[in-house]
């Protein structure tokens, strides 16, 4: 992969030439019309970068401790369903590809793969994703597992009450099992490697919920997930959780700062401020856009991740300087794995290490503690003369550059 793709962005390219286009639009879709997907890129780019030169930089660390353990970047693999349809056995490989790297692996519910597997797929940290089933029993027992396979951590994702409408799915018929159509056939017939790799690994199964749900089959990802997740969760819920799991508990999904205060009464560990990578809500704020109000509501001591639409390691220094203690990423690292497996994964990792130690470094950021909002400007996007509405075109849309008001609090201990 030495000579392979140099950028997230390549490997998209790579993954959509390499994909059927239905698997491909699964991963790199969103819900609606897309609003969401295409703000979490917009909100990125209008937070600039401040160079801080000269300053000293001969010693620079990028590690990030989570939860008492201590990593090489702050980066987390964020739990993705179905991986299994970009490369075989692709949970694996993920978790092995994090491990290598020195990064935290989350596992999803919908993994393609068992959590035994997953739980010996290198010697690296991994966390594991929940979610609250209509079955509190079937939760329980998941929690179980995770806590005697030795998952380090334990995610519970909230902001599924109901799941999006993927306007792409729908259209391309994606289901589960995979339901062939001609249009499906012909598709196989272009990708040829993928239909052999497919072929020879049997279609991808959701073997953490067929396993303790019974699952046979189901139309879409989202019915399958409409039928058999709680719209009734509450914090009541996450308390029972908090009691349950002895370990780090993080809630995956937030967007609105107020619910800090619940999360912090619960005793929770840490957040993940998340529009669910534009799967969800159509409309939605980017989370980049709200990362500083839930530092400001969270204090220094709680750990806050955050996901949707991180692409290169200058992203990953905008939201640390913002108050994230790392970063998680999902689609990232799928086109990687769809376009080669594990050593795709792991090199795309290291671009993004790469990037982010360029970016903290010409930041002037000795360390991670380093990060704070003066190093951030923001790009205004100007009205178009006359509609009061914004423009269409990249010149004029470059307005003033402000600074970022607010400051981040002291840095932990």
């Amino acid at each position: 992969m030495a000579h392979g793709p140099q950028s997230i962005a390549e490997f998209r390219d790579l993954a959509r030439r390499r994909l059927p286009r239905f698997v491909f639009d699964f991963i790199d879709g969103g819900s609606g019309s897309e609003n969401t997907l295409a703000e979490n890129r917009s909100a990125l780019d209008r937070l600039r970068l401040l160079g801080s030169a000269p300053t000293d930089v001969s010693d620079c660390s990028s590690e990030v401790t989570l939860f008492g353990q201590t990593h090489s970047f702050p980066v987390i693999i964020g739990p993705t369903g179905l991986a299994g349809a970009a490369w075989p056995r692709g949970d694996v490989d993920l978790a092995r590809a994090a491990s290598s790297c020195g990064i935290p692996f989350v596992m999803s519910s919908a993994a393609t793969a068992t959590m035994e597997e997953v739980a010996a797929a290198g010697d690296g940290a991994k966390w594991f994703q929940l979610y609250l089933f209509k079955d509190r029993e079937v939760s329980k027992r998941l929690l179980a597992r995770a806590r005697t396979l030795g998952f380090a951590a334990l995610e519970v994702t909230v902001d599924n009450a109901i799941p999006g409408r993927r306007l792409r799915d729908a259209k391309n018929g994606f289901s589960l099992p995979f339901r062939w159509t001609p249009a499906k056939l012909a598709s196989l017939v272009a990708h040829p490697a993928w239909s052999l790799r497919m072929a020879r690994a049997g279609a991808p199964k959701l073997e953490v919920m067929a396993a303790e749900l019974g699952l046979q089959k189901m139309d879409t990802i989202a019915e399958l997930m409409q039928s058999q997740l709680d719209a009734s969760v509450g914090w009541e819920d996450i308390k029972w959780v908090r009691d349950a799991w002895d370990g780090p508990l993080i809630v995956k999904g937030m967007l609105d700062p107020g619910q800090v205060a619940n999360a912090l009464e619960i005793g929770v560990d840490g957040l993940v401020i998340s529009n669910h990578g534009g799967r969800q809500l159509d409309g939605a704020v980017a989370a980049i856009d709200v990362l500083a109000e839930f530092r400001a509501q969270a204090g220094p001591d709680l750990t806050l991740l955050v996901d949707s639409g991180f692409r290169t390691g200058s992203d990953i220094a905008r939201a640390l300087t913002l108050g994230a203690d790392a970063v998680q990423v999902g689609r990232a690292t799928l086109y990687a794995l769809a376009s080669g497996g594990e050593p795709a994964v792991r090199q795309a990792l290291a671009i993004l290490k790469t990037e982010f130690e360029i970016a903290q470094m010409l930041m002037g950021a000795r360390s991670l503690s380093d990060f704070a909002p003066s190093m951030l400007r923001t790009r205004a996007i100007a009205a178009a003369p006359g509609t009061g509405q914004p423009p269409t075109s990249r010149r004029a849309a470059s307005g003033p550059l402000s600074l970022v008001a607010g400051e981040r609090p002291a840095a932990k201990p």
